[in-house]
């Protein structure tokens, strides 16, 4: 990774966080400027990766998570959450399979408390889980343009959301594409991810970057805002059921699949009586919106009627966020932070819910 960071800073990446690894722009005023919407490209690197590999690292998996892993074949990709006894997801993952191993994408900050605890429940399975955020480079690329460039590397593109190719170059997927969350022109715009090795991502980044304006982490964090896709952080672990944040809508969660830890709640939240919260798109004029802000309702202003997922800034001073919030609150103004808070402005999901669930946004 740090030969990855290394050249990333001479290709003009600035403002690296040390923690994180995410990338606040590129060039000299790599933070100033407005996310692109589309046909850009960003080095995922506040992205870590864990994988599990042995002959009973699916199985393991599967019994672990919310989603069929068993089932997952080598041409797809899908989400899942890890959840607590109590059913609160402590994180979230984009997983896929490679010939030997399952691997888990989530945000770097996470990984090492998730991967030991994964650890504690391995006992006698023969399951062996590692830190790969060192020796694979993953890079997300937007736009049509992305498409036309990735196919000097990968002849067959992934056809459809979580569809996944493997070529000597590494492996290829297409992730859900974007909603428009207040801005027409970001609506449909495809999205990938390209996991692949150092030499091949320093070899093609001067070619893609040819093609693809090269832009900092929160403009891939927009595209994921925009697909109205939650990412559980250290701000949020422990917060929320699945259904909370629409998890289950986006294909995070097998109803059909065995027992894992806080099932019987997920469950339970699913079939027994109408849900009354979900996580719905919003735009803020506001700047440093954080994940884990609480929202404020006109209707009952002295408690919290939700909290941030996830946000990014679209232009200066105007942000978009997905928040979990009380349906009944959406009949009121909602504010962040404070009831005489910023004013928040709800936008429709790009996804279908539930038809008893689903809020008239229109």
């Amino acid at each position: 990774m740090q030969s990855w960071i290394i050249f990333l800073e001479h290709q003009g990446a600035r403002d690296i966080d040390a923690q994180t690894l995410a990338i606040g722009g590129f060039g000299e005023h790599g933070n100033s400027t407005t996310p692109p919407v589309t046909n850009f490209m960003t080095p995922l690197t506040h992205f870590g990766l864990i994988a599990a590999t042995g002959e009973d690292a699916a199985h393991f998996l599967h019994n672990q998570l919310t989603n069929d892993v068993e089932k997952l074949d080598t041409g797809h990709a899908r989400l899942a959450g890890y959840c607590t006894p109590k059913g609160r997801l402590m994180a979230t993952f984009l997983l896929w399979k490679s010939v030997d191993s399952v691997l888990l994408q989530l945000p770097r900050q996470l990984q090492p408390a998730i991967q030991k605890r994964l650890q504690m429940f391995i006992m006698r399975s023969k399951v062996k889980l590692a830190d790969r955020g060192d020796d694979l480079v993953q890079i997300g690329l937007v736009g049509l343009a992305a498409t036309a460039a990735l196919g000097a590397w990968f002849p067959v593109l992934p056809d459809a959301p979580y569809a996944k190719v493997d070529t000597e170059a590494g492996s290829l997927i297409r992730l859900a594409d974007t909603g428009d969350v207040g801005d027409p022109a970001a609506a449909g715009v495809v999205r990938y991810v390209w996991v692949t090795d150092p030499q091949t991502a320093q070899s093609a980044w001067p070619r893609l970057s040819a093609m693809l304006q090269p832009a900092g982490s929160s403009a891939w964090q927009l595209t994921e805002v925009r697909a109205g896709i939650p990412l559980v952080t250290a701000a949020t672990q422990e917060q929320f059921v699945p259904q909370m944040i629409n998890f289950e809508a986006v294909g995070g969660v097998n109803f059909q699949k065995g027992c894992y830890p806080g099932q019987e709640i997920v469950a339970r939240s699913q079939y027994l009586g109408k849900l009354k919260r979900r996580m719905m798109p919003a735009t803020v004029i506001a700047a440093d919106v954080a994940a884990g802000t609480e929202v404020f309702s006109s209707a009952d202003p002295d408690q919290a009627c939700g909290m941030v997922v996830n946000a990014a800034e679209m232009t200066p001073g105007a942000t978009a966020c997905l928040v979990e919030i009380k349906l009944a609150a959406l009949e009121s103004t909602v504010h962040l932070g404070a009831i005489d808070g910023p004013l928040l402005t709800f936008h429709a999901l790009p996804y279908a819910l539930a038809d008893a669930d689903r809020p008239d946004l229109r």
